[in-house]
This record gives C-alpha cells, sequence and structure tokens, in this order.
C-alpha cells in the first residue's frame, strides 16, 4: 500500500500533544510563514498546450485517510483523506469548498452539516493491511526462509480550515498520526531494497507516532501557498496519486529511487520545513521550492520512534528541493470524457556530508585501505515523473486507462541506487457491472550504483562481510507487480496483489521470488 505520511502511502494521524505545546508550535509556524511571505520571491516558466485548466478533479473515492496522493500538484480537491501527499494542500483551489471526506463506515462524523465540518475540520480514520507470502522457496546457505507475514497501520487524518473558525483567511491546518505493525515479508528471501508491503517500517511500534503538523496560508486568490511545520519531503515533491494503486515499495509512495538517501524524510517521517509553491501563470503550472531541515537517524527508534521529538537537535543539514510541474486536463471534442494527466521534473540538493561508495579520504578504495570511506557533500536526486489519462470510461467517469513512468537519479558517489526506471498502467472502470473496479500493472529496474559495486568485489575477493546486507553482488534488480482491487460494500476495497522480484537485494546468487497475497482498506471515518 502506500506509504504513509501526514494526512496519509500511497496513512493518517492523532493528536494527544499538550495545549500549551500546540500554542508554542502554532506560534513558530505563523512566524515562520510571514517571514516566508515577506521573503519569497516565486517565478515560473508558463506556456502550455491547449488544455483545460486542472481545476477538475477527480472523486474523493481513491482520497482516503491513508491515501498518499498530494490534492495540489496532483489537480484533485483538498480531501483529508490524500494522506502521505496532502501536504501539497491547495494552492490554487478553494481550501473551504473543497473539504470532503470518501464514504466510510460512520459517515455522521464529516457529515456535511455536522459539528466538525460547520467548524472547518474534517477527520478521517481508517486502517490498511497488507499480507505477502512467498511462493518460491529462497535460496539455499543463508539463512533464508520461505514464509508470509502481515504489515499495517491506523491512521488518523485531520485538517482544519481557520477561515471558519477564526478568520484567518486562507490559513489551514493539517496534522497525522498513525500507528503502525507487523513486518514485511521480503526481508525472508533476502532482499532488503524493495518492502513487498509499503507499510512497513517508520511507525517505531508505537499506539500513536505523528507524521506530519503544519500550517499552511494561501495567498493572491490561491496562487501561491506557504507551507511550515513538521512536514516529510516526499510528501512535496517526487510524488504523485497514480503511486498507491500498488503495494510494493517500488511504487508506492514514490519511487523508492527518489528515497535513497537516509535523509530525505518521506512518509511516515518529518523534519521541520518550509515549502512554497505558486502558479504564476497558468494554474495548470505550477513551481514549488523549499528547505527541509534534514535529521539524523529519522527512521530510527533511538530519538524519533514517536515522531514528538520537535526540538531539533539532530539537524545536520539543509535540503533544497524544486519541482515544476505540468497538470493538462485534455478533452474530447464533445467534452464528454476528462484525460487528466501529471508531468513533474525536479531536483533536490542537500548541504550536508554523506559517505562516499568507493574511494576514501585519500582517494583510495577504502574496502583496500582500511580508512574511512570519504565525506562528499553536495550529493543530489532528480526525477522526471509522469501519467496520463489516455483513454476514458463511460461506465465511470474517473475511470479509465492511465499510464505512468519515470526516471530517477541519485549522486553517484554516495548513492546505493543511481538510477531507477519505473512504467505502469491502470485500468478502471472496464465492467459495467463493477464500475471501481481496477487493475494495475508496473515495473520497476534499479541499478547499484558502480563504486558500491566496485566495493563489493574487493570485500568479496578478501573474504570480508559486505555492506548493505547483502549476501552478494549487487548489481541491478527488477519488480513487477500485478493487482486488481475491488470494493466490498461502501467502506471497504480489497486487492489481491502478485509480485515478482528478479535478482532480490540486486543480487545475481539469489533466486527470483514469486510473492501472493492482498491490501485490503477500511475507511472507519
Amino acid at each position: 500500500m502506500k506509504e504513509n505520511s501526514f494526512l496519509s502511502g500511497d496513512s493518517s494521524i492523532s493528536d494527544h500533544v499538550k495545549s500549551d505545546t500546540e500554542e508554542s508550535c502554532m506560534a513558530v509556524v505563523r512566524r515562520m510563514i510571514r517571514v516566508a511571505v515577506s521573503v519569497c520571491v516565486l517565478s515560473s516558466a508558463g506556456g502550455a498546450m491547449a488544455a483545460e485548466p486542472a481545476s477538475e478533479t477527480s472523486s474523493p473515492e481513491g482520497r482516503t485517510a491513508s491515501d498518499q496522493a498530494s490534492g495540489e500538484t496532483e489537480a484533485a480537491p483538498l480531501s483529508a483523506g490524500a494522506a502521505e501527499l496532502l501536504p501539497k494542500a491547495s494552492a490554487y483551489e478553494d481550501l473551504a469548498g473543497n473539504l470532503s471526506a470518501p464514504p466510510s463506515l460512520f459517515p455522521f462524523v464529516n457529515d456535511a452539516h455536522g459539528w466538525l465540518r460547520r467548524h472547518g475540520t474534517i477527520a478521517q480514520f481508517d486502517n490498511m493491511n497488507e499480507m505477502m507470502g512467498a511462493v518460491t522457496a529462497p535460496t539455499k546457505g543463508y539463512g533464508y526462509k520461505q514464509g508470509a507475514s502481515n504489515a499495517g497501520q491506523y491512521a488518523l487524518n485531520i485538517v482544519t480550515d481557520w477561515n471558519r473558525l477564526a478568520k484567518l483567511q486562507g490559513f489551514a491546518t493539517h496534522v497525522i498520526f498513525i500507528g503502525r505493525y507487523g513486518t514485511t515479508a521480503n526481508r525472508m528471501f533476502g532482499d532488503w531494497l524493495a518492502h513487498s508491503q509499503e507499510t512497513y517500517g517508520g511507525g517505531g511500534n508505537v499506539v500513536v507516532h505523528l507524521v506530519m503538523a503544519y500550517g499552511e496560508q494561501h495567498l493572491f486568490q490561491n496562487r501561491l501557498a506557504i507551507a511550515a511545520g513538521r512536514m516529510s519531503q516526499l510528501s512535496d515533491f517526487a510524488a504523485g496519486t497514480v503511486f498507491c494503486s500498488f503495494v510494493n515499495n517500488s511504487f508506492c509512495g514514490r519511487p523508492k529511487g527518489a528515497s535513497d538517501s537516509a535523509y530525505y524524510s518521506s512518509y511516515p517521517a518529518s523534519v521541520w520545513a518550509l515549502r512554497v509553491r505558486g502558479r504564476p501563470w497558468r494554474r495548470d503550472v505550477y513551481v514549488e521550492t523549499g528547505v527541509y531541515f534534514a535529521e539524523e537517524g529519522i527512521y530510527s527508534v533511538a530519538q524519533h520512534r514517536t515522531g514528538f521529538k520537535l526540538n531539533g537537535s539532530n539537524i545536520v543539514g539543509e535540503i533544497f528541493p524544486v519541482e515544476i510541474g505540468w497538470q493538462p486536463i485534455f478533452r474530447r471534442p464533445s467534452g464528454e470524457l476528462a484525460y487528466p494527466g501529471h508531468y513533474k521534473l525536479g531536483i533536490a540538493v542537500e548541504t550536508m556530508g554523506r559517505s562516499e561508495n568507493f574511494l576514501d579520504t585519500l582517494g583510495n578504495p577504502y574496502a583496500d585501505s582500511g580508512y574511512s570511506a570519504a565525506r562528499h557533500s553536495g550529493s543530489w536526486s532528480t526525477w522526471l515523473m509522469v501519467d496520463q489519462r489516455i483513454k476514458g470510461s463511460r461506465i465511470n467517469p474517473q475511470g479509465g486507462v492511465t499510464l505512468m513512468g519515470g526516471v530517477v537519479l541519485n549522486e553517484p558517489r554516495t548513492a546505493l541506487r543511481d538510477r531507477q526506471i519505473y512504467l505502469g498502467a491502470t485500468w478502471k472502470g472496464f465492467w459495467a457491472a463493477r464500475p471501481s473496479d481496477s487493475i494495475g500493472l508496473a515495473v520497476s529496474y534499479v541499478h547499484i550504483a558502480s563504486g558500491v559495486q566496485r566495493t563489493e568485489r574487493i570485500l568479496l575477493a578478501a573474504g570480508k562481510s559486505l555492506p548493505y546486507r547483502a549476501t552478494g553482488l549487487q548489481t541491478h534488480q527488477e519488480v513487477a507487480e500485478l493487482n486488481y482491487t475491488f470494493a466490498i460494500g461502501r467502506a471497504m476495497t480489497f486487492e489481491p496483489d502478485l509480485q515478482y522480484y528478479h535478482n532480490p537485494n540486486g543480487q545475481v546468487n539469489l533466486r527470483d521470488a514469486v510473492m501472493m497475497g492482498f491490501k485490503s482498506h477500511i475507511e472507519i471515518f
């Protein structure tokens, strides 16, 4: 399933912060926003093919509390269920008018005329569960085993429009809490590159884990949005709604190559951050940038187990991402069917030093010399991501055939995965009797950085243990996934899933693996 973050990935949240802490954090957020308004200048190249502005959106049926899809850069209305990607909220859409929730077991909680909605708030709570098991035997001799495991999470996602509560026009707050459980099954046969269950990891095995908490100010008729607080970088950048149509971590949340750096905050981890997004020319073209204060060990349990470590004592540097996106909606001449698309180009540059994967401080292979690996500052990651609906559906106006594809490139001197290429397709609304059913197919190729390969060859020749939990030379890995999603009642979906690993962990010495399982999702309220 989707890797989850803020209002979710591709998970939700629940707030138990004491009132005095909330007030101080809110004051910090508001001050950061005021400073940003006075110093930020945005520019963006306009121009686009003749297409509808991306103000038309998909129905809320896919916007669940654990959804990792973004409202803002995905041309969708702000919904409490935009879990992991929702941090992108609405820079050009009316927040108050677009608060919405998908069907749930207890719809009265977010009823349009209920107490919460009258006070500008949506609170969503859901559960997502992913179970996968290997149907092939693992490679012998390494202690691997054939087995199955379950992983999941419950999430609470809260969105508040403060214009309704306190006449603070254009100001909103987003908070996400989750609780995660279980483990991922791919490690049983030696793979550590792509979790078979995306919801695994980062939750700290605690009842309540803070994913995100930030405020966002919308200005200039919603053409400019400035957000500050505890935010997840990869919920704002290199993210998309189509990814969590899949379960494997190669796709869900965002392509795994985009999170190769341990300093990039990815749902359910967050750091102190400031993000600016604007649409100065066309409303279907945006440019966004920001600063994310990288922290040491954001995925470990030592200090970030609950997500409530807010003092910033582990900050080691900054990450500066920039992304430009185009969100067209093409139509047939009749105007009957819409064909939305998302085209994104971005780069992130970091200031902190990271260990190189081959050379030591003297310029020699560290695997030979015995010296520590050299430290390299200024590592980067860049991405090109595209998804486009190419065929509509008269059975389901929000359905059709959507293709996706993209490339992620990482600094080769410090990366494990120096590049990833992925392709995929989803088809929804092909069966008149079941208009919400969908089929998904995706393939990912990951290349291991040449410096890692050279280091591992030296270590293997010397009979030494390898980094990255490898038990053989790592070169490249391919993962394929096929799934079918259908609804059970108004608030539950079930997704049988098939996955294939070629070269698990990027190792040619490990036997290919086939996995079968399912993902279930229940929107409670």
